[in-house]
């Protein structure tokens, strides 16, 4: 909605621009300065007070929650200092916070071109997964593509509600924007206990979107079994947190052989390795407010 008060629309929401100016409408015939017999037009594009307004419908519309509306490439930190910490170690985690960053972010400036293959996020609470993944989605659905947001929990727990008499929602009313998404995020895949109803459902749109050459990123806190089996080759930045004590605890583990095996197939896998950032910050803060 245009700001009232704007001095530059009077509250139209639309200013007159030249002709040729990318994105310029022609609004109305007005005689007014022209020869007899030759109107002409007013061009015009939305105001600068619209873009605000305009950024908050597109993100909306794809479902991003109001909690990570604020993420970007330029706020994703990949400098975190953490104190009795090694200065080498501290270096390998904010390597793979970096390498990630970059893989995501030319992911999103990329897309649609050479973007066949989505992304497959995988590391422990608190590197900032969802940070990314929203920030890969803020940027191309900004750009005019259709994305949509979905936590893994929250989407299937819709799919059931469709179900129920007094719904309002159809299953096919929830799964078709689902399946039809330019890019889809599917966040915290596999937090769930798996049941066969979730993983048909799961393994159902992931299908359809790879057979329809449609892109999907994905976030998860788990490993895969073969990391968790073989825990003696563990690269030295690995931290403890990442979900993957045992092989009974892995990824395959909570979304099957067949759907483990897909994203294989439709998806680049980029695992950080960094602790909790979050939980550092608590720690620090409740150090703080105890010595003070």
């Amino acid at each position: 909605m245009a700001r009232a008060d704007c001095p530059i629309c009077q509250g139209s929401g639309w200013k007159v621009v030249e002709r040729t100016t990318e994105g310029a409408q022609a609004l109305a015939a007005d005689n007014a300065g022209s020869a007899a017999g030759e109107p002409k037009m007013v061009w015009a594009i939305p105001c600068d007070c619209t873009v605000g307004d305009r950024t908050e419908r597109v993100l909306a519309k794809a479902r991003v929650p109001e909690r990570y509306r604020h993420c970007d490439f330029e706020n994703y930190e990949t400098d975190n200092e953490i104190e009795n910490v090694p200065r080498a170690q501290l270096n390998a985690w904010n390597r793979s916070l970096t390498q990630a960053k970059l893989i995501v972010e030319r992911f999103a400036s990329e897309f649609p071109v050479g973007n066949e293959h989505g992304l497959l996020l995988i590391g422990p609470c608190g590197v900032g997964k969802t940070h990314l993944a929203v920030a890969a989605l803020k940027e191309i659905v900004l750009r005019g593509h259709s994305g949509l947001f979905y936590d893994y929990r929250e989407l299937l727990k819709e799919i059931q509600d469709s179900y129920n008499a007094e719904s309002q929602a159809t299953e096919m009313g929830v799964l078709e924007p689902v399946l039809k998404a330019e890019i889809l995020v599917l966040d915290d895949l596999g937090s769930s206990k798996p049941s066969l109803w979730a993983l048909e459902t799961v393994g159902y749109i992931l299908n359809t979107r790879y057979n329809e050459k449609r892109v999907t990123l994905l976030t998860t806190n788990f490993l895969d079994s073969d990391v968790a089996a073989n825990a003696t080759s563990l690269p030295p930045a690995r931290v403890a947190g990442m979900r993957a004590p045992t092989i009974e605890d892995s990824l395959t583990d909570r979304v099957g052989k067949r759907i483990r095996s897909r994203l294989y197939e439709m998806c680049r896998t980029v695992e950080i390795s960094a602790p909790d950032y979050r939980k550092e910050i608590r720690n620090i803060s409740r150090s703080a407010g105890s010595s003070s």
